[in-house]
């Protein structure tokens, strides 16, 4: 999907993203099938789309309940403060959302340039507007909310940005993603190509960045997430934080009851890194605590977020 003679080789842009005959290959058609279903999808009016969307979510609820218990496990491990049938509710309701979640995919991949701009909200754009003028790398501070590919391409009205992905091993589904996500965008960059992402902070482009989820032991630390005492952090946010005039400002993203699609920016974070990536690890996760609590059931709670533990410590989902 690349350009191999490109020197941003292993950057994957609008440009070097096209459709291959390979695609209509018989192999595909399934996925050719649910692509063109969620066209057509992202043609219905917002309030459509909101019934088809919590009922796709209280359907993947049913098939696969392990999922939903483990979204009940993270709420109960975040909020113990919260009784059960609470818990219960905040899960059933983020489920819904991950079901609109589809939903908000397909508008992002699909909907004209018109229709996303009439249905942002932004706030904080003046952040993006003084980074301008001072000339500063951004990097943004993200975290894992079911609108993300939505949010991407509402950010990308505002000033295009790069991102880090995960590339499919499926070309059809990775054409898919691809095309999708640098609609609005200048690039994605392989999660592997630290270099990559580094040299375009220095030269004063847009990363976005999402530390929230656990990554594994390696090159992390365990440091508070709500309640949980000891969660695996990555301590990867010091290394792109300490780029060149490279500022970090934390974002949020959330679906309103209207359909329409509220983008968040918040001032840089001052004095930041601090140059001790346990301490900046913990700063991370407050300014992801800060944007959870907005809107708590619009979080991917369905992810096993504190499936890493200290050695010797027992699992925390049963």
């Amino acid at each position: 999907m690349t350009d191999k003679n490109n020197t941003n080789s292993s950057m994957v842009t609008k440009e070097n993203t096209k459709f291959e005959g390979r695609f209509l290959h018989p192999k595909h058609w399934p996925l050719l099938f649910a692509a063109t279903l969620l066209w057509f999808i992202s043609l219905l009016p917002n309030a459509v789309q909101n019934v088809i969307g919590r009922a796709l979510g209280r359907l993947v609820a049913k098939i696969i309940p392990k999922r939903l218990k483990t979204a009940q496990q993270n709420l109960a491990l975040s909020f113990p403060d919260k009784s059960a049938a609470e818990i219960t509710a905040l899960a059933k309701e983020n489920f819904e959302y991950t079901g609109l979640a589809v939903i908000d995919t397909a508008n992002a991949w699909f909907w004209p340039d018109w229709r996303v701009k009439q249905n942002m909200v932004i706030e904080g754009q003046e952040h993006i507007d003084q980074a301008k003028a001072d000339g500063n790398a951004m990097l943004l501070l993200g975290a894992h909310f079911l609108t993300l590919e939505m949010a991407a391409r509402l950010f990308g009205f505002l000033r295009p940005a790069h991102a880090i992905y995960r590339p499919n091993k499926n070309p059809l589904m990775e054409y898919l993603q691809c095309r999708g996500r640098t609609l609005s965008n200048k690039g994605l960059f392989d999660r592997r190509d630290i270099k990559g992402m580094l040299r375009i902070l220095d030269e004063g482009e847009v990363l976005w960045y999402a530390p929230d989820h656990d990554y594994g032991p390696r090159r992390s630390v365990f440091v508070p997430f709500f309640a949980v005492d000891k969660a695996c952090t990555i301590t990867a946010t010091t290394i792109f934080a300490s780029g060149n005039n490279t500022k970090t400002y934390p974002i949020s993203s959330f679906r309103l009851p209207d359909g329409r699609y509220k983008f968040t920016i918040r001032a840089p974070l001052e004095n930041f890194p601090t140059g001790d990536q346990v301490q900046d690890a913990a700063i991370s996760n407050k300014e992801c605590e800060q944007s959870i609590l907005e809107q708590i059931p619009q979080y991917m709670w369905l992810h096993r977020r504190f499936k890493t533990r200290p050695e010797g410590e027992p699992s925390l989902y049963k």
